[in-house]
């Protein structure tokens, strides 16, 4: 059975604060991710699969009437962040900043599922928002066939509101003032028919955690990714699959040029 990889993605992300109402004193969310035409950003990915990522704003493009930045990156990226945002267009409005697009879920991991998410205004930042306050949710269902089972699935998608911090120092080294930090959640049910019988493949749990840490004026400087899954034993070994996995990926910023 091939593998498909659990994470990837997915989203994106910018955050600010309110300059007029926030006691920490951080900048509009225009100013964390700047959405200039010709940006671009580069990362080194670590983690079980390895790499080097360069995202850049290509060109406007729009999207239900509505005009958006569409990010692009130069090759196949390996990270959860870049792969998030490849092909994916990003707007302001008020106090928010939006993704529309598609968030693709395949790649190398032992669950039996690709997960390819359409959203549209996913809502990525709220200038207004609290610490571990819901952002945005999208939630839906999907039915495949893998081995000759039929395999149904439901998701929901979360974007939350994070912490500020003055200061930051990523693994790297590299130290950032005025950061922010959006956390990207995918919760995930599975379950199939085995002999005409219901069967839980993956009780509903989060197999995506993602922590994005997002500067004043840069963007996202540092991304922190954790894919977990504890599968029914029985299945497993029917499908011939590990039983769990886990995995943890850092994307790290190496250059970028913002105006």
């Amino acid at each position: 059975m091939k593998k498909l990889f659990f994470i990837v993605g997915i989203i994106t992300c910018c955050l600010s604060c309110s300059s007029n109402d926030d006691s920490n004193g951080s900048q509009s969310s225009a100013t964390f991710l700047p959405l200039t035409i010709g940006n671009y950003w580069t990362y080194n990915v670590e983690g079980q699969t390895t790499g080097y990522d360069s995202l850049y704003i290509s060109n406007d493009t729009i999207i239900a009437s509505n005009t958006y930045k569409k990010f692009k990156t130069s090759e196949l990226p390996t990270g959860f962040y870049s792969n998030a945002m490849r092909n994916n267009g990003v707007r302001k409005v008020d106090d928010k900043l939006l993704l529309s697009g598609s968030v693709n879920f395949n790649g190398n991991s032992t669950l039996p599922v690709n997960l390819d998410l359409s959203i549209v205004d996913f809502t990525i930042f709220d200038e207004d928002a609290t610490e571990n306050s819901t952002l945005s949710t999208s939630n839906g269902s999907f039915n495949q066939d893998v081995e000759g089972y039929p395999l149904n699935g439901i998701y929901i998608l979360t974007s939350k509101a994070g912490q500020f911090l003055a200061n930051f120092t990523s693994p790297n080294g590299d130290t950032y003032q005025d950061v922010k930090t959006i956390k990207i959640v995918l919760n995930l049910k599975l379950s199939t028919s085995l002999q005409g019988l219901p069967i839980t493949v993956l009780s509903a749990q989060d197999v995506l955690v993602s922590t994005l840490y997002v500067a004043k004026d840069i963007g996202v400087v540092y991304a922190n990714t954790d894919t977990s899954y504890q599968l029914n034993a029985l299945v497993a070994q029917e499908f011939g699959i590990p039983a769990s996995g886990t995995q943890n990926q850092k994307e790290l910023l190496e250059n970028y040029n913002v105006d």
